[in-house]
């Protein structure tokens, strides 16, 4: 049996593993998009070929919905596969919507692609091949291949092979993936964290216990960081409000990624509402694909923490409270830079790559009353880390921008897991019975820094794989 790690390998992004069976069965675990390699012109799309046959892919195994997980679904089946995906329900429908907004944005980028070609200018700002550009269709295509897996049930892929799906937090229906393959004669088995969750995350179950496994592929986005503590979360945000939007006639900004992270921050603010802590300010989630999202995680409430589910029985809705509006058409998320009263934009992307943050960002960047709240990791090149660490000013495009905004950062709203929480997903493993363990998904740095930890506690065989590194086990 062969396990070959094709994407995430040294980087945080672009997560694709692919397993090969003693019979020659090929099992892809995630498919996802290397955002490493996008630039800021053209920050989500997949540019890349697939490095292996893709015709012989036999069964595709998604983790959870996020685009560096999913975004390149479609791209395999419009290269030859011709197998299904398996993934939860709440995946299936998270990813449909995903994949949906990428191809709108894929055949944007087309149009003013074709637009340039036909005029003999430069293409050389583009860095993708049109061919590769899905389309909406595609998606549909793409869909209609999913086979949704309840949680803890042991499927049966074919005679030998089975998978079992484990709530991992993170995100809305995301799963650990435990597989069991007989190998001459001998049974083996994998464990996938996927994106390890936290505890206690807002309308998110815990991660459950995973079983022991002979290999483990663990994520390290996270491995040399502690977070701030979750329960800290509604009182930082109602800090910052009180600060920007009461002491001062501002308002505060803040950028989120539409699935999952937007979520979690209208949970608290919907919960500090009912708390009559909110003052009665406008709050602008402007965002329709987090407005979609919303309606799957209301659409999943069973999959919810019981305190979401005792919420929304005590207030008919997770999202919907006073004050609150939801901005579909973007002419009236640009007209809410004439809102001249105190009020807080909710809007994507996290990152500020792309999305209607941009315009949000600047048109309040040299605004001394404004405050920009950052709730999650920035990558470094993005326009998020930029006006992180700008120094007083950002260049936008060609123009230099004077940045006298205020900047807030905080980590408490972060879905994955820390360097403790990874801790706990390794140490439910025994020592003397994991005969591997492969890191993944990180940078560099916390990688080899989270390795380090296991190591100390242990664990012997603790491996970073690069890109195309193929493991016999």
């Amino acid at each position: 049996m062969k396990l070959t790690f094709w994407g995430a390998a040294e980087k945080v992004t672009g997560s694709m593993a692919l397993l090969t069976l003693e019979d020659g069965y090929q099992v892809l675990i995630d498919c996802g998009v290397d955002m490493s390699n996008l630039t800021e012109e053209d920050p989500i799309y997949p540019n890349s070929a697939f490095p292996f046959d893709v015709s012989l892919v036999n069964v595709v195994l998604l983790t959870h919905a996020h685009l560096d997980h999913s975004g390149k679904l479609p791209n395999l089946y419009k290269e030859g596969y011709e197998g299904q995906i398996l993934c939860t329900s709440p995946t299936a429908s998270l990813t449909n919507i995903l994949l949906e907004d990428s191809a709108r944005i894929n055949q944007r980028k087309l149009k003013t692609y074709n637009k340039k070609k036909s005029k003999g200018q430069s293409l050389e700002q583009f860095n993708f091949v049109p061919e590769n550009l899905y389309t909406e269709s595609d998606v549909s295509n793409t869909m209609q291949e999913v086979v949704p897996i309840q949680f803890g049930r042991r499927f049966n892929v074919k005679p030998g092979l089975w998978v079992t799906f484990i709530p991992a937090g993170h995100l809305l229906g995301a799963a650990h993936i435990y597989i069991e393959a007989e190998d001459n004669g001998e049974m083996k088995t994998l464990l996938f964290s996927g994106d390890i969750g936290r505890k206690e995350y807002p309308l998110l179950k815990d991660p459950a216990p995973v079983p022991q496994a002979d290999y483990i592929i663990c994520e390290t986005t996270y491995g040399d960081r502690e977070h701030q503590h979750i329960k800290d979360s509604a009182q930082e945000i109602l800090d910052v409000i009180i600060k920007t939007c009461v002491d001062i006639p501002g308002r505060l900004i803040i950028p989120a990624f539409s699935i999952g992270r937007t979520q979690a921050v209208l949970f608290e603010l919907h919960k500090l509402f009912v708390e009559g802590k909110l003052p009665p300010i406008k709050i602008f989630s402007d965002s329709p694909l987090g407005i979609q999202s919303n309606r799957i995680y209301d659409q999943f409430s069973n999959h919810l923490n019981k305190e979401a589910r005792e919420f929304i029985d005590e207030n008919d809705s997770l999202f919907n409270f006073e004050n609150m509006e939801y901005v579909l058409k973007a002419n009236d998320s640009k007209a809410i830079s004439n809102y001249n009263e105190p009020c807080i934009i909710i809007s994507s992307s996290g990152m500020m790559e792309g999305g209607r943050i941009q315009h949000h960002i600047q048109a309040n960047m040299e605004n001394p009353y404004a405050t920009i709240l950052m709730v999650g990791f920035s990558a470094e090149g993005t326009m998020g880390a930029r006006l992180r660490d700008n120094e007083g000013t950002l260049r936008l495009g060609n123009e230099e921008h004077k940045v006298h905004c205020k900047i807030e950062q905080t980590d408490s709203f972060s879905g994955h897991g820390d360097k403790n929480d990874l801790i706990d997903f390794v140490q439910q493993q025994d020592k003397s019975k994991t005969k591997q363990i492969f890191l993944n998904h990180g940078e560099e740095e916390s990688m080899f820094a989270f390795k380090k930890t296991i190591e100390d506690l242990g664990y012997p065989n603790v491996v970073v794989p690069t890109k195309g590194h193929e493991f016999i086990i």
